[in-house]
């Protein structure tokens, strides 16, 4: 048991650094590969009919991106799904694109995207011994509805009043926060999970 443990370590380990010491044109694919990712999560939906923000599971990736590409890549890599998205990939929440998204009632947690992973990869590249479950969650927790959060809330709330639509700070909450937060506790666990179970520790 012990020997299957070491290896365990010793591989998860060798697996981080090799992505750590990739080139930079495999890093930049793995991007790639991850902003594919979050197009592919953001296609789990459930809308709401009282907001024009529906429920998704794109910030699962999002939240990893940081995790296993660190600041400068996981950050590129939403780069990458935000230009592409707007660009011509159909790839937002619901097969959507363009740049009306971007300027639309969801723009504002698309730009938190590119903060959070930031946030998240720095964490995770300089503080070996924060990729432990409750270090990690506290951290993805303080990404996820701060670094996402305060943008995206932001970013509605410039919509709807483009649109000419009244609301006061509840009625923001509830469109772009309140009916969120069960779904994304779940989704920080289950990312602070991955770190636990990827991550070396030192």
């Amino acid at each position: 048991m012990n020997i299957n443990m070491e290896n365990y370590y010793s591989t998860r380990k060798n697996v981080f650094e090799r992505i750590q010491d990739a080139s930079t044109a495999t890093k930049v694919l793995m991007s790639l590969l991850m902003a594919c990712f979050t197009g592919i999560m953001a296609q789990i939906i459930i809308p709401l009919p009282w907001t024009p923000v529906p429920i998704t599971a794109q910030t699962f990736a999002v939240l990893c991106s940081g995790l296993f590409l660190g600041k400068k890549y996981g950050c590129l890599s939403q780069i990458f799904y935000v230009i592409l998205g707007v660009a011509f990939i159909p790839w937002f929440g619901g097969m959507t694109g363009g740049l009306e998204i971007l300027l639309g009632s969801t723009g504002g947690f698309l730009i938190g995207f590119i903060i959070a992973s930031y946030f998240i990869g720095y964490i995770t590249e300089k503080y070996a011994n924060a990729r432990n479950f409750t270090r990690m969650t506290a951290v993805i927790g303080i990404a996820n509805f701060a670094l996402i959060y305060i943008p995206g809330l932001a970013g509605l709330a410039l919509f709807l009043t483009s649109q000419g639509t009244s609301f006061g700070v509840m009625d923001l909450l509830m469109m772009g926060l309140i009916p969120f937060i069960a779904g994304d506790i779940v989704k920080i666990l289950g990312a602070a999970t991955v770190s636990k179970v990827f991550l070396p520790k030192d």
